[in-house]
This record gives C-alpha cells, sequence and structure tokens, in this order.
C-alpha cells in the first residue's frame, strides 16, 4: 500500500483506468444505470475498502455506500463521492476520480478517528443517459426519486423500477436510501471538464455555484421554392433567417461576461441542395451562473429572432424544453476548501461549473462544495480524457488538509467538536 502522496496519487490514477475496464461496449467506455459492469466496479472499491475494515452495501437505488464512523457514535457525518455511470464513448475519469480520490483519502487517514463519520457513495447514476434523466442515485438520498421517476423507460422499454428489480434490488426499500441522519454537507471531488484551469496554470478549484441553464427549441417557418427560379429578394428561407439568428446568439454571449449560449443541433426541411428551407428547427443552450442576467438574455434572443424573421418573412416558435436554476455552493464550506487548497500550497482559484452535478442536487438539502481538477487539453466525454498525477497528488494533499481544519476547527456544521474558542458556526447560510 503506497504511503507517500505521490506514489498514491499514481494508484488513483491507475484505479480509475482498471474501472474504465468495466463496460457495457468493447473497446470503449459505456455504463449505464444498474447495467452489469456497475456489479463489477462495486466488487472492486469493496475490495480496496476491505483493509479498512469497511463493508459497502448497495442501496435500494444502486448507490454503493461505505460507512467509516467517527470517533463517537452520534459523530456528525461528512459525504463524500461521486459518479459510477457514463455517457457512451466516455473517458477514465468523469465521475469516477471522485470516487477513487474518496477512498484514496481514507486510507491515508487510516486508522485515525476522526471527530466526524465519512459516508463514501458512489452514485449509480449521474449523466441521464439510459432514461434520458439525470441524477438518479442523489434524487434517492434526498428523497425526490418519485413515482414518475421509476415510470420512466428506456429505449428497450424498461422502467426504472423495473432496472432496479432486475439488478436484484427493492424499490420499496428506496427510503432507506436517504442520507445518513447525521449528515452535515457533501464534498465532491470531480474533473474540470474544461480549459479554465489549464488556461490559467492551475491543478485545482473551488467551484463556488453551478450555472442555470435553460433549452429551448425553435421553429422558423417559411416557404419552400425552387432555388434556381426564386429571386433572392422574394425567398421566404426559413434557414437564412435561422442562420443569421445563431449568430447573433453568438454575439450576444460574446458580450455578456459569463454566458455561454450554443445553437448544436439544427434540421431544415426539405433538405434538398435546390430547395429553399421552408421549416428549420435549432436549439439553445444557454447557461449562466446568475438566473437573472440569463433570463434577460433569453428575453434578448426571443426578441431577435421574432426581428429577423419578421423582416425576412417567416414566422418563428419556440417550446422550452428545461429550465435549471442555478445553484450556488455553501460559501463557508468553500471558504474552507479554497483554505485547504492554499494549505496544501496551491493557488485557490474559485469558478463557476458550466456542467451539472450529483452536488447541485445535494446542495438543495446540505452544505456543499465541489473541488475541481484541471483536465489536460479540457477534454470531457472523450476516450481522450484525462488528468495530470501531480494534479491528482494536490487534490490529495488538499483533502487531507481539509479533512485536518473539519476536525480541529470546531466549524463542522455548528456541531461541538474541539475548538481553540470553544465555539462552533454553522456552516449553513
Amino acid at each position: 500500500m503506497p504511503t507517500d502522496l505521490r506514489a498514491r496519487a499514481e494508484q488513483v490514477v491507475q484505479r480509475c483506468q482498471t474501472l474504465a475496464r468495466f463496460s457495457e461496449d468493447s473497446g470503449t467506455i459505456r455504463r449505464t444505470f444498474l447495467s452489469a459492469p456497475m456489479r463489477d466496479c462495486h466488487r472492486e472499491i469493496a475490495a480496496w475498502l476491505a483493509p479498512l475494515g469497511v463493508t459497502p452495501s448497495v442501496d435500494a437505488v444502486g448507490n454503493l455506500r461505505a460507512l467509516c464512523p467517527g470517533a463517537t457514535p452520534d459523530a456528525p457525518c461528512l459525504l463524500v463521492g461521486s459518479h459510477l455511470d457514463t455517457v457512451p464513448n466516455a473517458g477514465s475519469f468523469d465521475g469516477i476520480l471522485g470516487i477513487v480520490l474518496a477512498v484514496a483519502v481514507l486510507e491515508s487517514l487510516h486508522p485515525q478517528k476522526l471527530p466526524f463519520a465519512i459516508d463514501l457513495v458512489a452514485f449509480s447514476e449521474e449523466e441521464g443517459v439510459r432514461f434520458g434523466f439525470p441524477f438518479i442515485g442523489s434524487l434517492a438520498l434526498i428523497g425526490r426519486l418519485d413515482a414518475s421517476h421509476l415510470a420512466q423507460r428506456d429505449s428497450r422499454g424498461i422502467s426504472v423500477r423495473e432496472a432496479i428489480e432486475d439488478f436484484g434490488l427493492n424499490p420499496s426499500s428506496l427510503p432507506r436510501a436517504a442520507l445518513h441522519p447525521n449528515t452535515r454537507a457533501f464534498l465532491e471531488f470531480h474533473i474540470e471538464q474544461g480549459p479554465v484551469l489549464e488556461n490559467l496554470g492551475l491543478p485545482l478549484a473551488v467551484v463556488d455555484a453551478i450555472v442555470g441553464q435553460s433549452r429551448l427549441e425553435f421553429h422558423f417557418s417559411g416557404r419552400a421554392n425552387h432555388a434556381g427560379t426564386t429571386p433572392m429578394d422574394l425567398r421566404h428561407d426559413a434557414l437564412a433567417a435561422a442562420a443569421e439568428w445563431i449568430v447573433a446568439v453568438e454575439r450576444e454571449a460574446q458580450r455578456v461576461p459569463g454566458l455561454v449560449a450554443t445553437c448544436g443541433a439544427i434540421h431544415a426541411d426539405p433538405g434538398a441542395v435546390n430547395v429553399i428551407p421552408a421549416e428549420v428547427r435549432v436549439s439553445l443552450d444557454i447557461r449562466h451562473a446568475s438566473d437573472a442576467l440569463r433570463a434577460q438574455a433569453l428575453a434578448k434572443l426571443l426578441s431577435f429572432a421574432d426581428e429577423i424573421s419578421s423582416r425576412r418573412g417567416v414566422s418563428v416558435s419556440h417550446t422550452v424544453l428545461l429550465e435549471q436554476r442555478a445553484v450556488p455552493m455553501n460559501r463557508a464550506l468553500c471558504d474552507q476548501a479554497a483554505q485547504a487548497i492554499l494549505a496544501a500550497g496551491f493557488t485557490p482559484h474559485r469558478m463557476t461549473s458550466g456542467a451539472g452535478h450529483d452536488a447541485m442536487i445535494l446542495a438543495e438539502t446540505v452544505p456543499t462544495a465541489m473541488i475541481f481538477l484541471r483536465s489536460p487539453g479540457g477534454i470531457s466525454h472523450d476516450p481522450a480524457e484525462s488528468v495530470l498525477v501531480s494534479d491528482v497528488e494536490a487534490a490529495l494533499a488538499c483533502g487531507l488538509k481539509l479533512f485536518e481544519q473539519l476536525s480541529s476547527s470546531g466549524e463542522f456544521l455548528g456541531h461541538n467538536l474541539p475548538s481553540k474558542n470553544n465555539q462552533t458556526r454553522t456552516l449553513r447560510e
């Protein structure tokens, strides 16, 4: 077993690559909710935990849970972990790294008993690949996985409820998948999945918020006609209108700091090279850490669509597909994480996550913080996804410093832990 952080960081990377071998597809990584390779992951992680005297269990939604007791039976509990599922043709570190890092921190602390218990969780589902909606694992922990979720079906017609039963689990036991009653916070390590840290030359960042997101589909309706015989000034070209609007979307996103907007899917009918497009559907994905600024930007983009369509003699309508509010992380816990990064010898950069994570679900119930690790090349959801061993080492050092701070400062969510001034304060805001 490694005793120094560098060797342990190398082991973390190797373990992530081991879990990557457990896939539904030959030659690529795909591991969806309660698929057969999940059992292999559970078995492997259980083997890592066995020397620590910890026997994990699988809850009713397929989350792997492992509780490391604190110094006292009624100790407060820190939940730590991330997700085991992947997208198709995935990399080896998205989600999985957060679980393996948590195991490595537990190994580094063993046999020390902290003033708080540590509840390791490997979520069964975060990506939304199999059933079209994400966060099945974390929704169960906060009691928000309801009958409508359980009735959703995958492409083979299997419902979430049936998938749970097929895995040998009992949906009626879902209430027992809830958070440990003494849970006071959640911490998630995760790769950044973007280029910010690499551009800054930094290994780690504290996530202070997860952006809000709107997804819409726009329908531009014009008139089909012959491409060779219709003069340019007499056309009602739906695709030209959509194209002008897409450029306006990009221009507005560049103008508003922190705003990102993407038109990632376009479908034109009738789709012939010699016919003026009559009908065009365009997707819009717009995100910002501020719900108010996102709403203002969206209102402008709707106005642009109306103006462009009117001027070009086409009509436009839209359908809202998703409306997700921004989720702030807990300020005091983020401050603790930033302090730990600094104590480990690194610059504590703060940033907003442009992607969704289990942390945004847990943040509704308990104080939550995320720590990002640099993604070389900014690449994720791709086999080229990677991490630097030195960054993993930095994350391990940060995690150990953070646990040390929470153990000694007496600031673990108002619980009466040892404190220099015998005072405590809550991390809740």
